[in-house]
């Protein structure tokens, strides 16, 4: 059987970044909530930097965690990527105050790419609470630079699915795109019924790319040369699903044993649970 092409190198690359394992919410469907330890956070800001510094070509780096915006030096990192010429992304739940926002629009300026806004329903409860969390992140929309897009993601919990096709008329007509992700557990997509399953994929599937459960196997991909994810620590691998197989390492960003893949290769995973290869032209579509 032929092995698909790959689509030319993308000119720039992928980190995708989980600075913290810290985070105030303890959501019931939160991916990391069995992790030993949440307070961890990537702590030797200037060798970071310095890694990035030694990347070659331009970066976005997508930032996120745990909540990012717990990091005692996430507006230093950010304003210095920018410096560099990276670009920066970030993934939210969205409960910092709006003086933090500001310093962390103010630090990315022109470098930032995309702001992901985290809607957790355990948390925002009130129709009060909604109205604020749209209200905010129509003000954060406002800020963006030419080019930066902001997105609201919600987790499509069995108690959350009936509330979500409102809920995405709503964010359109307040201008905010919308995005859902299936239900986790164990790592993997919760068995959903067919008639949640027919919900679930008319709003989109699995962050707007018509599928629940999104299978790469056996493709041709960038990440390993042109993406990456990156721990708190430093550990890097290739993507999201080698870091949870611990498959394909790349080496310790910090002491030197971090190297990228020399190209493309085939996807080894049944299931991939980020959009970013899809989404950042690493693969075909």
């Amino acid at each position: 059987m032929s092995v698909e092409a790959a689509p030319p190198q993308p000119a720039e690359g992928v980190v995708m970044w989980n600075i913290n394992t810290t985070c105030n919410y303890r959501c019931s469907y939160c991916t990391q909530r069995f992790l030993d330890d949440r307070t961890r956070w990537a702590r030797d800001t200037p060798q970071f930097l310095a890694g990035f510094r030694r990347l070659p070509g331009r970066w976005e780096v997508k930032i996120s965690g745990g909540e990012p915006f717990l990091h005692p030096t996430l507006i230093e990192i950010v304003a210095a990527l920018a410096q560099m010429g990276h670009r920066v992304s970030v993934v939210t739940n969205f409960s910092a105050s709006e003086a933090k926002l500001d310093q962390f629009l103010a630090a990315a300026g022109s470098a930032l790419r995309v702001f992901s806004a985290s809607l957790h329903r355990e948390y925002v409860r009130t129709e009060a609470e909604l109205t604020a969390f749209i209200e905010k992140a129509r003000r954060v929309a406002a800020q963006l630079p030419a080019g930066g897009t902001l997105n609201v993601t919600c987790v499509a919990t069995r108690r959350n699915l009936p509330e979500l096709p409102a809920l995405a008329r709503r964010l359109a007509a307040a201008g905010i795109r919308f995005k859902t992700q299936p239900e986790k557990q164990n790592r993997d997509v919760i068995a959903y019924t067919e008639a949640e399953r027919s919900q679930l994929l008319a709003l989109g599937g699995h962050s707007g790319l018509g599928v629940i459960a999104p299978s790469f196997q056996g493709r041709l991909c960038w990440a390993g040369a042109s993406a990456f994810t990156l721990d708190d620590r430093g550990a890097a691998w290739r993507c999201y699903p080698a870091r949870r197989y611990r498959r394909e390492y790349l080496g310790n960003f910090l002491d030197g044993t971090f190297t990228l893949f020399d190209g493309a290769r085939p996807c080894q995973y049944a299931y991939c649970n980020c959009a970013v290869p899809i989404e950042r032209g690493l693969m075909a579509r």
